[in-house]
């Protein structure tokens, strides 16, 4: 299916193309994100109940970041499966940082007013200042690297990312 929000459909293009599945259905049971429900690995999206695009990227990262032996494990709430044992928060969030400045989207979409428990508006200062939490996990993973590791390994630093896939 095509997705109509043009925005949505781009973002749901990256995800696509960084090797994650994404399949639009209809729900008719409430998600934890509206709209948004991971299932084996996948990303199930309900257009019609997406409240936020931007939750799109940043469930991704967490799906993005788990191991991909255990990624068929990544169901519901990734953090309470006993397989996974770690939600991969802050990375998911530093994760989809890197989605918004690779695709040239508006911040403010995944950092939105109703995201991050009230601290949206606190992560998007302090990404665009270029303090990026989360980005330890994403090197340890070699999926991107700090200034110092970068420049050592001559590269870009995050948000530049070398793959969007934790092996």
């Amino acid at each position: 299916m095509v997705f109509c929000n043009s925005v949505t459909a781009k973002m749901v293009d990256f995800i696509r193309e960084v090797g994650i599945e994404v399949i639009e259905k209809p729900f008719n049971e409430e998600t934890f994100i509206p709209g948004i429900y991971i299932e084996k690995g996948k990303l199930l999206v309900d257009e019609e109940k997406l409240l936020y695009p931007g939750d799109l990227l940043h469930e991704a990262g967490h799906i993005a970041m788990v191991p991909s032996h255990l990624r068929h494990y990544a169901t519901g709430n990734v953090g309470k499966i006993d397989e996974i044992g770690n939600s991969y928060e802050i990375e998911a969030i530093a994760w989809s940082w890197a989605a918004v400045v690779a695709l040239g989207i508006d911040h403010e979409i995944l950092f939105h007013n109703k995201g991050y428990k009230g601290g949206a508006q606190g992560l998007l200062f302090n990404f665009q200042m270029g303090v990026y939490i989360g980005t330890k996990g994403i090197e340890d993973a070699g999926m991107a690297y700090t200034n110092n590791k970068a420049a050592e390994l001559g590269i870009e630093p995050f948000p530049v990312m070398q793959k969007w896939l934790r092996d």
